[in-house]
């Protein structure tokens, strides 16, 4: 089969690769019907953290099952099926705590499983799913094609941005800003709407993110950074900070702009994945009771709930998706991405 495999800086090809098999008793074999591009993706593509030999790349699938293990009991070949980003047994004391990308037997897409046998990427043609039961969702039913780009979003950028609003505690009558205008972002701004707030405040300094976060329910878009963007946000509240803000970075500029767009009193949920930093200003926490949670976000505790509102038309996060290509274009998604000439690539296999 074909997949994607990342060699080294901006060098991301489609490869022939051997076709997964069931290895154990609790795995399942799908065939995937769509992957994306992740914001996270493109740290080791631009040469952060970059893998020293060629690895399997992509942590976000949909698709049909194809065969089952002999001890699977939630799915069945045909079902159709969401991967959340981290595979976990769903029964382990951190699962139970609705913490399942800490699972005590999980693995990673692309990565090795307890046992040592690989797990695929998500970017391919078919996936080894170890434990299923306790990593993958279920559709009722199989779901149209105009559906597909929000239950993509599932697997994770849709639950990120959630993890971010609830860490905050975002709720009815919040105040929220959200730092980052990327599909993690944006989604950030959905949920904080589908939560009860009352004001959206989006940082982003361009149109079509702009376009997007308004449809999402920003009712506010601040394109100044730094000091400036601070004093803007204030501006807009009265002089004061935040009730909660929703850093989808991972910098140390924009955990910085996060905190000091926060009132006393405030939270910051953050979500970005850290990149070398950054360190927290405890002095400034502890003077302001500026709480910080979030980290990386479970989404497989959250799929039932969002699934639900993506199947009634609640929510449709898939607007974040504005390129899709064939998997043989992936190298072309990644440069879209990287050069922010995309919001976030849907790969159709």
């Amino acid at each position: 089969m074909r997949a994607t495999v990342l060699y080294g800086p901006r060098d991301v090809r489609l490869d022939e690769v051997p076709d997964p098999k069931i290895l154990r008793s609790t795995d399942v074999l799908v065939r995937v019907t769509a992957a994306c591009v992740c914001g996270s993706d493109l740290w080791p593509y631009r040469g952060v953290n970059t893998p020293p030999e060629p690895k399997r790349i992509g942590h976000e699938f949909v698709g049909t099952v194809d065969e089952v293990g002999s001890e699977v009991r939630t799915v069945k070949p045909g079902d159709f099926v969401i991967a959340p980003f981290a595979v976990s047994d769903g029964t382990c004391v951190h699962c139970r705590n609705g913490i399942h990308t800490s699972c005590a037997h999980g693995a990673w897409w692309g990565s090795e499983d307890e046992f040592g046998l690989p797990v695929d990427g998500g970017q391919g043609e078919a996936v080894r799913v170890p434990m299923a039961d306790g990593t993958l969702v279920t559709t009722p039913e199989r779901p149209d094609d105009a559906m597909l780009p929000s239950l993509l979003t599932l697997s994770d950028v849709m639950g990120t941005g959630h993890h971010a609003a609830l860490a905050a505690e975002v709720r009815a009558g919040s105040t929220v800003v959200v730092v980052g205008d990327g599909a993690v972002g944006l989604c950030a701004v959905l949920a904080s709407r589908r939560l009860g707030a009352e004001r959206i405040i989006a940082m982003s300094r361009h149109a079509d993110r702009q376009a997007v976060a308004r449809e999402f329910g920003a009712t506010d878009i601040v394109s100044e950074r730094g000091e400036e963007g601070v004093e803007r946000v204030k501006e807009l509240l009265g002089g004061i900070g935040a009730d909660a803000v929703l850093e989808c970075v991972g910098t140390e500029e924009s955990m910085r702009q996060s905190l000091d767009s926060t009132r006393p009193g405030g939270r910051v949920g953050y979500v970005g994945v850290p990149n070398g930093g950054p360190e927290l200003p405890i002095r400034k926490m502890f003077g302001d009771n500026i709480t910080v949670g979030g980290g990386v976000a479970p989404v497989r505790a959250y799929l039932p709930e969002l699934l639900a509102d993506v199947l009634t038309g609640t929510i449709d996060p898939g607007r974040v998706f504005d390129l899709e290509l064939p998997l043989d274009k992936v190298a072309e998604g990644y440069a879209a991405m990287d050069e922010r000439r995309s919001i976030k690539t849907l790969l159709r296999t």
